[in-house]
C-alpha cells in the first residue's frame, strides 16, 4: 500500500512539474539574454510608419512611449513580445502595435531598436515639470518598507535612466527618465492588474505594481515626466 501511494504520489508530481514546464514554456525568458546589434541606418529607412506615432525625438501625443534615447535591448523585446502576442491576448489585442510588427523580420526589430535608441530625445515640457512632487521621487529612491514598496531605483537606476548592468535581463530594464506620465500611468496600472505577463521582467514588475496604489503610481509617474531625458537637447 505504502508502495502504490508513493507511485502516485510520484505520478502526480511529475504531472505537476510537466504542467508548471508547460505554462513556463509560453513565457520569454529574459535571464539571459545576449546584447542585440543593428543596423542604426538601415533602421531609420525602416521607421517611416513608427515616426506617424513615435516621431523623432518625442512622440506625437504623451499616450505613445517615448522612444528617442530608450535602451535597445528593452525595445528589441518588446517588439518580440508584441509580435508573438496571441490575438486574444487580454493585453496586447487592444494595441495598433501588434497589426505593425506582425511583417518584421528579427533584424528589422532589431535595426529599429538601435534606430530609437541613438536617436536624441526632446527635454520634458514645463507642464511635467510643474506637476511633479516629493512623494514620486521619494517613493522611486527609497520605496515605503511599511507598504512593502521595494525602491525603483534598484533596477531602473538612480537617476532614472537604467540600471548601469548591461547584462542579462537588466539590459531590458527600460530607462524611465523623462518618459511620459500618461504613458507610465497606463503601464503600472496594467502591471497593478497583471497585465502583460509574458515575460520574467513581467513577473518581476507585476509584483512590485500591486505593493502600489493610484496615488503612487500617479506620483511616481508625475516625477519621472518631469525629469530631462538623458542626452537631451
Amino acid at each position: 500500500m505504502l508502495v502504490k501511494l508513493s507511485l502516485i504520489g510520484i505520478a502526480g508530481l511529475a504531472a505537476s512539474v510537466a504542467g508548471a514546464a508547460a505554462t513556463v514554456s509560453r513565457y520569454i525568458d529574459l535571464r539571459r539574454i545576449e546584447p542585440i546589434h543593428g543596423d542604426e541606418a538601415a533602421g531609420a529607412r525602416k521607421a517611416a510608419v513608427c515616426h506617424a506615432c513615435h516621431g523623432v525625438g518625442a512622440s506625437v501625443a504623451p499616450t505613445f512611449p517615448r522612444l528617442a534615447g530608450q535602451r535597445p535591448d528593452y525595445l528589441y523585446h518588446r517588439l518580440i513580445s508584441f509580435q508573438r502576442a496571441d490575438a486574444k491576448d487580454p493585453y496586447y489585442a487592444q494595441s495598433p502595435m501588434r497589426s505593425q510588427v506582425t511583417n518584421l523580420s528579427d533584424a528589422d526589430m532589431r535595426d529599429l531598436a538601435v534606430y530609437y535608441a541613438a536617436q536624441t530625445p526632446t527635454v520634458a515640457n514645463a507642464a511635467a515639470v510643474q506637476a511633479a512632487d516629493g512623494i514620486g521621487q521619494a517613493l522611486f529612491l527609497g520605496g515605503d518598507p511599511t507598504r512593502g514598496i521595494p525602491p525603483c531605483q534598484g533596477c531602473h537606476g538612480a537617476d532614472a535612466g537604467g540600471t548601469p548592468i548591461t547584462t542579462g535581463q537588466y539590459a531590458a530594464y527600460p530607462s524611465l527618465r523623462g518618459q511620459y506620465s500618461l504613458y507610465l500611468v497606463a503601464r503600472l496600472t496594467s502591471f497593478h492588474n497583471n497585465l502583460p505577463h509574458d515575460t520574467t521582467n513581467d513577473f518581476i514588475m507585476s509584483g512590485v505594481a500591486r505593493t502600489l496604489d493610484n496615488d503612487s503610481i500617479q506620483a511616481i509617474a508625475a516625477w519621472l515626466g518631469s525629469l530631462t531625458p538623458s542626452g537631451s537637447q
